[in-house]
Formats: C-alpha cells, sequence, structure tokens
C-alpha cells in the first residue's frame, strides 16, 4: 500500500483525534485489550529491566504495562512526530515521563545493538510495516537471548456472523466516522485496507519462525477481532 510508504505523516495527520476515536471505535475494549496482553506476557518473561515499545504512539501500551510492572524501563519508537509529542504529555500526566524514552526512528532500522532489550512490543503497528519480514527481523536482533515478543494487533473473526458485522462496521462506520471527526479523507479507509489484507492467527507463525522466533503462541480476543501474539529469541 502507498500509504505505508508515507505512514508517519498519516499518522501526523491524525494524531490530534487518535485517542478518542481508538476508544471510540473499539468501546474502549481495547484497554481491556493491552491490559490481557501484558498480563500473558509478563507471566512468562521472567525478570523484566529494559524494554522497547516499538510504534509506540501515544503510549497505551507503555502506560499499562508500567501499571502492571512498575520498575520496568521502556524505551519507545515511532515515525510520526505528532504521536510521539502527544505520547510524552501523557507519560507527563500519568507522571511517568521518567520511564518513557521517546525517539523518533524506524522499526525497518532500530538505532539499537543486538541484544540490548528484555522485551520488545508492538500493539497496532505491525501491519503498517512496509516490509514486515524486516521488521520482526529487527525485533528479534534487539531482543536479548531468552527475550520475550508481544505483538497485539486486528484479525478477523472466524464466526461468520461476527465477521460480517466487523467487515461492515470497518468498511462504512469507521471510515465515515474517522473522516467526520479527524477530518482526513483517507486514513481510516487505509485502516480498514490495511487489516483487511495483513495476515493473522496462524498465517503469522511462518513470518516470526522465519525471523528467528521461538515458542510462539498467540491468543485471540472479543471474537478473534484483536490477537495478541507472544514468541521468544532463543
Amino acid at each position: 500500500m502507498q500509504e505505508k510508504k508515507n505512514i508517519g505523516k498519516l499518522f501526523d495527520r491524525i494524531a490530534s483525534r487518535y485517542d478518542f476515536l481508538n476508544h471510540l471505535f473499539s468501546l474502549n475494549i481495547d484497554r481491556y485489550w493491552r491490559r490481557e496482553a501484558i498480563r500473558e506476557m509478563l507471566r512468562s518473561a521472567g525478570k523484566v529491566s529494559e524494554v522497547l515499545d516499538v510504534a509506540i504512539g501515544t503510549a497505551d501500551l507503555s502506560i499499562e504495562l508500567l501499571r502492571q510492572s512498575p520498575a520496568v524501563h521502556i524505551t519507545g519508537i515511532d515515525l510520526s512526530d505528532e504521536m510521539i509529542r502527544r505520547g510524552k504529555q501523557k507519560a507527563e500526566i500519568h507522571r511517568l515521563a521518567d520511564k518513557i524514552d521517546f525517539v523518533k526512528a524506524s522499526a525497518l532500522e532500530m538505532p539499537y545493538a543486538d541484544n540490548s532489550f528484555d522485551v520488545v512490543m508492538c500493539a497496532y503497528g505491525v501491519r503498517n510495516f512496509s516490509d514486515l519480514e524486516r521488521g520482526l527481523s529487527e525485533m528479534q536482533r534487539v531482543l536479548k537471548s531468552g527475550g520475550q515478543l508481544l505483538i497485539l494487533e486486528f484479525s478477523y473473526p472466524e464466526n461468520k456472523l461476527v465477521a460480517w458485522a466487523y467487515d461492515l462496521y470497518f468498511s462504512h462506520v469507521m471510515p465515515f466516522v474517522g473522516r467526520l471527526v479527524s477530518r482526513d479523507k483517507t486514513a481510516y479507509s487505509y485502516f480498514y485496507q490495511s487489516v483487511k489484507n495483513f495476515v493473522w492467527g496462524e498465517q503469522m507463525t511462518p513470518y516470526l519462525k522465519k525471523a528467528g522466533f521461538n515458542h510462539i503462541s498467540f491468543t485471540t480476543l472479543t471474537f478473534g477481532i484483536s490477537i495478541a501474539y507472544f514468541a521468544r529469541k532463543d
């Protein structure tokens, strides 16, 4: 998709309404998805000190991690200046500014040494990578041996009735409301296409294996609307 080549600019345009629309479209269930994904990740991650949040955006996933594990330090990368700015503001509001470092950087070329982080995580960002294989390989490279990967992403429900309603909502309601509220003509149509054309469930497994991850599993959330992937670097 052409939008993926300029994904930072796309998120710059909608940053001011991003959180509002996220919670609106998900009926606030996105908070539950993050909470459950972090909880399950921490059960098996062992000792966690340094964490990388890829496509950190406005820092919702990082804030949830710090709520459950206050001792960690997080580095967050993103390509959008406006999302980073708003993420910093949110971290300050939650008195977490000293816990999260925001860096403008690409997931396809991370400015970090091999084996730097105990956990690498990404919420609703990997489908925006212009090169999925390269992005996953970079995640594996900067993750320490024995480290934990968490990817939270949208998927498609297996139940046909739920899938029909989901498709209708994502293809018509969400783009219309998104255009109305964000005043951006293309962003929320792109989001629908990015989910529809992405891999999910078992389809993700070969990509993770090729990148060098093992112990791969996933958990579906809310009828399969969202999915949390877990993997390790041996």
